[in-house]
């Protein structure tokens, strides 16, 4: 049984909302995505947390500098995972799990670039990593590649971490990327871009269990 995802990447506030309200109650973790809280910042965050009391918030930062620093008020805010990137020195990876352990939450390796994903990922769970994520990025997947090669790579370690992926995820591969390993499934198109998104998440819900 798999966790669901559903990435919020509109930087539209009220959009980003209105959109969280239709799909909430059919996925168990809503992302706000990287360009979105850049754009939006904390204030959505807490207006996210304080609607969704029953869905984990996974903040996607992509901490590469200053982690627990930078890591830290969104975990206070109410955050329940937030991502920092694989290429990022060492001492930035373990900031973030420091704060996330300071609070109790999770934080999230994103292998996203990282040259070697094996060594990365025994790095960081030697450090106390939560979850490790396996990310094909849009540019990627515009390129034609997919995560399945890099899911096995990490799930083939038997490190005992969760492990998410994300990067063109839709109904037809969920049952592939549960099978691999995948502990936590991220949708993102195969939703927002859905004619109804709650029906899409609850059909990607509903294979991933």
């Amino acid at each position: 049984m798999a966790l669901t995802q559903m990435a919020l990447d509109s930087l539209d506030f009220d959009a980003t909302v209105a959109l969280a309200e239709k799909v909430a109650p059919h996925v168990d973790i809503l992302e706000i995505g990287t360009p979105c809280i850049k754009h939006n910042g904390i204030k959505l965050l807490e207006t996210l947390r304080a609607k969704f009391p029953n869905n984990k918030i996974l903040v996607d930062l992509k901490t590469m500098d200053a982690g627990f620093y930078e890591a830290e008020p969104f975990y206070k805010a109410g955050a329940d995972i937030a991502t920092v990137l694989g290429v990022a020195d060492l001492g930035t990876i373990k900031g973030v799990i420091d704060a996330a352990n300071k609070y109790g939450k999770k934080a999230q390796v994103d292998l996203i670039n990282v040259a070697d994903k094996a060594a990365r990922t025994k790095e960081v769970a030697k450090l106390g990593a939560h979850i490790i994520g396996v990310h094909t990025g849009l540019d990627q997947q515009a390129a034609g590649q997919t995560p399945f090669a890099d899911l096995a790579t990490v799930t083939g370690l038997n490190l005992g971490l969760e492990v998410s992926v994300a990067g063109g995820v839709k109904p037809a591969t969920v049952a592939q990327v549960k099978d691999a390993g995948a502990t936590i499934i991220v949708a993102g198109a195969a939703i927002y871009g859905a004619a109804d998104p709650a029906a899409a998440a609850a059909e990607i819900t509903g294979l991933a269990k």
